[in-house]
């Protein structure tokens, strides 16, 4: 096993995963030549040649269409969109065709097509650079959305996500990039999408979370557990679908419910697991479930960044509150 950062996770998993199975191709903008704004696909060119890596104009919405041309034509296409804020220009692409190709022609094509793309704040870039929009993607039917918090599973994920038969949205949060590292076997191993990953037992409360937050969410796990506290983190993963049997199972243990996650808290994702956990779970609840997520603001400029990003007192406070409150 090598140590590796999860960004060095993505471009090993591409690396293998090209090497294994010649209908896969990468495209992008600076994918080639440079390996991506951030180094994911460096090498690959030198690699596979300019036929399986190809270097696309700055168009985001020519990288969407021809990745679903691609995708159904046999081609498994690995596109990647320099920052999840500059999709925009693709959406017609993957709402109106990716998302619904298998519907569309009743099951005659399919669209195994992946779209990376980094995301979240956190390294003093503009708006643009810095959002956390999975919601938006998640409310899509046809799409399925993947969210790696550690190299490992950038790597398993990022496999099982190239191997599906349909259309994902991998986001990769990069906060963490670099910040974070492990060992890697590169082993070819998929992971299993759809499923959380119960990554510390607890029997206090459930912290549920996704992305970089994971890390945070750890951190102040440790914390609490020094204060009496045990919490019990789940990364998410795969936000949609949604693996609510696992965040069940955890609160019959647990009888709390803390949601954690970057984005505006208005009608994110973490609305969407309360909402279910009080719909078919609230026998299970000792308290009224919570959230600790970002603003319903558009992501402020450097020098005001640290107030918008959550930090591990944030969710150690929430925390408390829901353990102490309401015991």
């Amino acid at each position: 096993m090598a140590e590796l950062t999860l960004l060095e996770s993505v471009n090993l998993a591409l690396h293998y995963e090209m090497t294994h199975d010649p209908n896969v191709v990468v495209l992008g903008e600076d994918v080639g030549d440079n390996g991506g704004v951030f180094r994911a696909t460096v090498g690959l060119k030198e690699k596979f040649g300019c036929k399986r890596v190809i270097d696309s104009p700055l168009a985001e919405a020519l990288i969407g269409g021809v990745a679903v041309g691609m995708a159904t034509q046999g081609l498994r296409p690995v596109a990647e969109f320099q920052f999840q804020g500059f999709v925009f220009p693709a959406m017609e692409h993957l709402m109106c065709h990716a998302a619904r190709m298998r519907n569309r022609t009743r099951g005659r094509l399919t669209c195994p097509a992946v779209f990376r793309a980094p995301f979240g704040g956190g390294i003093h870039a503009p708006e643009h650079h810095s959002e956390s929009i999975e919601a938006l993607f998640a409310h899509i039917p046809g799409l399925r959305i993947v969210i790696p918090s550690s190299p490992q599973r950038a790597y398993g994920l990022l496999l099982g996500a190239i191997r599906s038969n349909d259309p994902i949205m991998f986001f990769e949060p990069k906060r963490i990039y670099r910040t974070v590292k492990s060992n890697v076997e590169d082993d070819g191993a998929a992971l299993p999408l759809d499923t959380c990953f119960t990554l510390r037992k607890g029997r206090d409360l459930t912290l549920v979370t996704w992305g970089a937050c994971v890390v945070e969410s750890l951190q102040a796990a440790a914390s609490l557990s020094r204060r009496g506290i045990e919490a019990e983190v789940i990364d998410v993963a795969s936000i949609k679908p949604l693996d609510m049997a696992t965040i069940y199972k955890s609160l019959e243990r647990t009888g709390r419910l803390l949601v954690v996650h970057e984005a505006c808290q208005t009608n994110g994702v973490g609305a969407e697991i309360l909402a279910r956990a009080a719909e078919h779970a609230m026998c299970l609840l000792k308290a009224p479930p919570k959230r600790v997520t970002g603003m319903d603001t558009v992501m402020p400029y450097y020098r005001n960044e640290d107030y918008f990003m959550i930090q591990e007192e944030d969710i150690i406070e929430a925390a408390t509150a829901l353990v102490e409150g309401w015991k």
